[in-house]
């Protein structure tokens, strides 16, 4: 090749791409190659995705009888030997900006993704699907190489771009000797050993999936059809449970039963699967000839067992006290063993935590002596706690709130909950007797119950009022629009002015304003100083 061989790097913030930049640069100098390497700042939007660019001449430099190479500091489009990327929607990116040629660029890809901003704040599930970008990945480059470089990265305690170096050693890109990989990565200094771990295992990952290329090309030219899917999940139910309950619903069956009796005891589980019977009962009434594929219990097997599992601080107690959760942040804080490691946990349960424990009648005259100061003009009522969840009193108080189960079902929030989720309960099976589609978008409203503390309230209100005015229309299928219409409106503006808008377009009431207290605060003493002076 009488040209150079280019590659863009592409990573987010914190990842090292600027790291991985100086090995390559380090790996050709030490294997005797011209090598330049340039930075293209800039931001995406997660904020902080940085590009490098690399020229690699692939000829030694001892070869070159004193000529030098001339390199160029900026990509090309459609000019890129190779492209590197730690998340999936970068790639997607630079795709899109015209960075890969299908007959030249070598694609080597995360397959885990890191959320945008926008689809972070989304109310409802508002991630990009990774199945387009993985298929636009394979119609525009000339190969591929896909890799879940975060999970490679936290099980072996080092950081994505040690990962990223290995999967570019497996590809056999660039003309560099393996040993100068490992050697670059040795002088890198603390930390070598975990970023010689990652390398190696997606080195290795990268050239399994070369060397099985061939092979599975060759198998697919022979075979006139694809392999024929995996057949279905069997869930492992218990027998006489899953005789129960139809295939299509026995997957989330699993989950949610498994969820559910985690979450507080048998007992509870049994009442999971006796709301699913009566759920599956209705539905094979409304669809006979099970075209929909019991969709509808399929869905309430999800949003029930999320519901029922509602998070209070008994929940949040056993979750933070749990082995896997001390390995999680031992992993990724990247601690060593001879590292100690301190965690603090902030609490501020305020009188609802406190009242969700105890029985309704204690609990309300707690819930109205706060309402009393908060209309006041106070603030209501908060305890601030600070526990170090890695010393024996921290965990062993962690420990004592989570072995609290006993009491849950016997608070005022256990109460309430159930109540609310009898409620949406019986509008499913109401709305399924009358028409399939109805039944199934209310059932489809569990997606609002989500969060904690004014979020969760916010979700249950709004599914509680779209079940009252807007569930029993004259008009099955037109209720079963304005339900989907609702709900879609609800996830999509959390301030709840297109719910309002919705509910008003379909002839039913806007939600009733709640009072809000005004708070008059004193300006700071200083302040108040510098404005008289």
């Amino acid at each position: 090749m009488t040209r150079p061989i280019t590659l863009l790097i592409c990573a987010l913030g914190g990842e090292g791409g600027g790291v991985l930049t100086e090995w390559l640069v380090g790996i050709a100098r030490d294997s005797g190659f011209a090598a330049q390497s340039s930075s293209i700042p800039g931001v995406a939007q997660r904020t902080g995705a940085t590009t490098y660019y690399l020229e690699v001449f692939p000829t030694p430099l001892a070869q070159l009888q004193g000529r030098r190479p001339v390199f160029s500091l900026n990509p090309v489009p459609g000019a890129l030997d190779g492209l590197l990327s730690s998340e999936l929607l970068e790639t997607a990116r630079q795709i899109g900006n015209g960075m890969v040629n299908p007959e030249r660029t070598l694609v080597i890809s995360a397959s885990n993704r890191t959320l945008t901003t926008a689809e972070a704040m989304h109310g409802g599930d508002g991630r990009t699907a990774s199945a387009p970008l993985l298929e636009l990945i394979r119609q525009q480059a000339r190969a591929h190489h896909l890799l879940d470089m975060s999970a490679l990265a936290r099980r072996h305690g080092t950081i994505v771009s040690a990962v990223m170096l290995g999967a570019l050693a497996g590809s056999g890109l660039l003309p560099f000797p393996h040993v100068h990989y490992e050697s670059v990565i040795r002088r890198s200094g603390r930390g070598a050993a975990a970023s010689l771990a990652g390398f190696a295992a997606a080195c290795a990952l990268v050239g399994q999936q070369r060397t099985q290329t061939q092979v599975i090309a060759d198998l697919l030219a022979e075979q006139e059809h694809s392999v024929p899917p995996r057949s279905a999940l069997r869930p492992d139910l218990p027998p006489a449970i899953e005789a129960r309950f139809p295939p299509q619903v026995r997957p989330m069956l699993a989950l949610g039963l498994a969820r559910v009796r985690e979450y507080q005891d048998q007992a509870y589980a049994e009442l999971y699967l006796r709301r699913l019977d009566r759920v599956l009962q209705a539905e094979r009434a409304a669809d006979a000839a099970e075209v929909q594929g019991f969709a509808v219990t399929s869905e309430m097997a999800r949003w029930l067992a999320l519901w029922m599992a509602f998070d209070d601080i008994v929940r949040v107690a056993d979750l933070k006290s749990r082995a896997s959760r001390w390995q999680r942040v031992r992993s990724e804080v990247k601690a060593g063993d001879q590292d100690l490691l301190n965690v603090y946990d902030h609490f501020k349960p305020g009188v609802p935590e406190f009242a969700a424990l105890l029985p309704p009648r204690i609990a309300q005259s707690m819930l109205r002596w706060d309402a009393r100061r908060v209309a006041a003009g106070k603030r209501p009522w908060a305890l601030a706690l600070k526990v170090g969840s890695h010393a024996v009193l921290g965990m062993l108080a962690l420990r004592a709130l989570a072995s609290l189960k006993w009491l849950r079902v016997r608070g005022s929030r256990y109460a309430t909950e159930q109540s609310m989720i009898d409620q949406w309960l019986a509008g499913v099976l109401a709305g399924t007797r009358r028409h399939w589609r109805l039944g199934h978008e209310i059932a489809l409203c569990g997606r609002l119950i989500k969060g904690y503390g004014s979020t969760n309230e916010r979700g249950k209100q709004n599914l509680l009022h779209v079940l009252e005015h807007l569930a029993n229309g004259a008009d099955p299928l037109a209720a079963a629009l304005a339900v989907a219409a609702a709900r879609e409106a609800a996830l999509a503006d959390e301030a709840g002015a297109a719910l309002d808008a919705t509910l008003l377009q379909h002839g039913a009431p806007a939600r009733p304003l709640k009072e809000q207290p005004i708070r008059w605060q004193r300006p700071p003493k200083a302040l108040a100083a510098g404005k008289r002076g």
